[in-house]
């Protein structure tokens, strides 16, 4: 389990408990909290897709510790804490937290944002929605980059100097769970103007209104996985239906005293 320290960016939650959920963790922080005090630093929203990788990729287990925040994004996991005698406060999505974040930061200046990731498109219109709500030109720059961009050569450098040519102090990686951490981690001191990263999924989809979100009632009742495959089959069907009876079977052997790290002994 990392260090409670390693989050003293966070302001006011600089303490906040950790909460073992298998080989991982979450910190027991507020929606609230992390809007108004986390300014600086890496955030990771941990939700059941991509702990059940932390389970067999060993690179992505190894950028653990370099998070600053480390969030509940899921109400199955939210309430798998409750089942084991550690509830956190509330769950903490990206798609939650990133509104009520531009929002908050509307009138100041200093924070200008970019997004990475999505379809050809589709980055452009949630900074074009974005910035009408905030009244300001808040989102300073997008782009889309390939699939593979790992494989093509000068993709990588090409992403890179985007960012750094929008002058933005914030990043949203959008790159799919697992690579966006991976590519924060690194490259982000070649992008030294930007002071929080945000590695956030799809939520620039939901910000582009490409993909409705759920009614709340859905969400808290813990169905939004449901929502979400019933909407994408074809999409979700992996992390649905694959990677969620195995999480409940991994969390019932943690609450018995069975479950083991994979790589806790390699």
């Amino acid at each position: 389990m990392a260090d409670g320290s390693k989050i003293e960016g966070v302001g006011q939650v600089s303490r906040a408990r950790q909460v073992q959920m298998l080989n991982a963790w979450v910190h027991d922080v507020s929606l609230q909290d992390i809007v108004e005090h986390f300014r600086e630093g890496v955030m990771l929203t941990l939700h059941v897709d991509m702990i059940m990788k932390l389970q067999t990729d060993r690179e992505f287990y190894t950028l653990l510790d370099q998070f600053d925040v480390i969030t509940c994004d899921s109400q199955i996991m939210y309430f798998a804490t409750k089942f084991l005698g550690t509830p956190v406060r509330e769950r903490v999505s990206g798609s939650d937290y990133f509104p009520r974040f531009y929002m908050r930061y509307r009138e100041d200046p200093s924070v200008t944002v970019f997004l990475m990731g999505g379809k050809p498109g589709v980055a452009d219109k949630a900074a074009e929605r974005i910035n009408a709500k905030v009244g300001r030109r808040m989102i300073v720059g997008t782009d889309a980059p390939a699939f593979d961009y790992e494989t093509r050569p000068g993709e990588i450098d090409r992403m890179i100097a985007a960012v750094n040519d929008s002058g933005a102090t914030v990043c949203l990686v959008g790159l799919g769970g697992g690579r966006q951490e991976k590519f924060v981690m690194a490259y982000r001191d070649r992008m030294p103007g930007v002071r929080l990263w945000l590695p956030l999924g799809g939520t620039i989809d939901y910000e582009s209104g490409s993909f409705a979100r759920p009614p709340e009632w859905i969400t808290e009742c813990g169905f939004e996985w449901l929502y979400r495959l019933l909407k994408e089959p074809r999409a979700r069907f992996h992390r649905y239906l694959i990677h969620e009876p195995p999480f409940l079977w991994a969390v019932l052997k943690q609450k018995l005293g069975l479950y083991r790290d994979p790589f806790a002994d390699r």
